[in-house]
């Protein structure tokens, strides 16, 4: 039998309800202005592929932005419509239900100046066709923001506690996505206490490195846990893997943060593919700060 996806909504869910607060929206809307240098999301069309709690559609509406929020799990948008409906219900804001593997439901969407799925296409069980649809909503010199997990072969040990290739974490959240749900939070207490035990043994204070967790993308350290654990399906590529398959299909890399752990690679593409009058294409390379001019 199958095993079950992990419920990422369930966890997200918390996060919303628990640990999401101003300063954590403000790390979040840094963190996105600071790896697109700059980019002016003003009147700009913004998608969240698998917009999960919903904080980088909001962070994207307080930009500027003309936002477009789906997921295929049904408490993620009911977290993203949680905070939409905090914000006041905006109309420049729409919020869907749907699969990035559903091409007719993508085929309503439209084309976007910029893209953003972050941690989510390598948790679909076909990442390859998820990316595929995915760029395809991506207009002419528009923008992808991309988060996926690094291919890791090696059995080394890395900075923030995980260790091993990435195999070995498939078959891992394989076990622990079937887990009953009490089982699962018996591996979270235990997988937090070796965390904290490592951290003192290597003389990082455990309650500063806890706290200092927001500082990425406005995150919490007990849900990000969770969600490592469980984020079943699984699958994960190489920073070359990812650009021999996009570079062919029209995109140049803007920006890059990659990791030689289990870390996410993070990847800023522009679409450089245009359709001319007579079919043929043309490539425009244009900087990220001419575009966002």
């Amino acid at each position: 039998m199958p095993t079950e996806p992990f419920a990422f909504g369930k966890n997200w869910r918390e996060f919303v309800e628990k640990h999401l607060n101003d300063e954590r929206i403000a790390e979040a809307a840094s963190s996105l202005s600071k790896f697109t240098n700059g980019y002016d999301f003003r009147g700009r069309k913004f998608l969240d592929v698998g917009c999960g709690s919903g904080l980088f559609s909001l962070c994207a509406h307080r930009l500027g932005a003309e936002v477009t929020s789906f997921d295929v799990d049904e408490d993620s948008v009911a977290c993203c419509a949680y905070l939409h409906e905090r914000e006041g219900r905006p109309a420049t804001w729409r919020i869907k239900h749907g699969s990035v593997l559903d091409e007719t439901f993508l085929g309503t969407l439209g084309q976007f100046d910029f893209v953003y799925s972050w941690g989510v296409l390598h948790h679909t069980g076909a990442m390859w066709r998820a990316i595929e649809n995915t760029a395809a909503l991506i207009k002419p010199l528009g923008l992808f923001y991309l988060a996926i997990y690094n291919k890791a072969d090696g059995f080394a040990f890395y900075d923030d506690g995980r260790f091993g290739p990435s195999s070995m974490w498939l078959v891992e959240k394989k076990i622990y996505s079937a887990l009953p749900t009490p089982l699962q939070s018996a591996v979270d207490y235990m997988v937090m206490g070796a965390m904290i035990s490592l951290y003192a043994v290597t003389l990082r204070n455990p309650l500063a490195k806890i706290r200092s967790h927001k500082t990425l993308r406005g995150m919490s350290w007990r849900i990000d846990i969770k969600d490592w654990l469980g984020g079943y399906p699984y699958e994960y590529a190489s920073v070359a893997e990812i650009f021999g398959f996009l570079e062919p299909r029209g995109f140049t890399l803007r920006n890059l943060i990659s990791t030689n752990g289990l870390r996410n690679n993070e990847f800023l593409f522009q679409k450089l593919v245009r359709a001319g009058a007579e079919g043929r294409t043309a490539r425009d390379d244009i900087s990220v700060a001419e575009q966002a001019a």
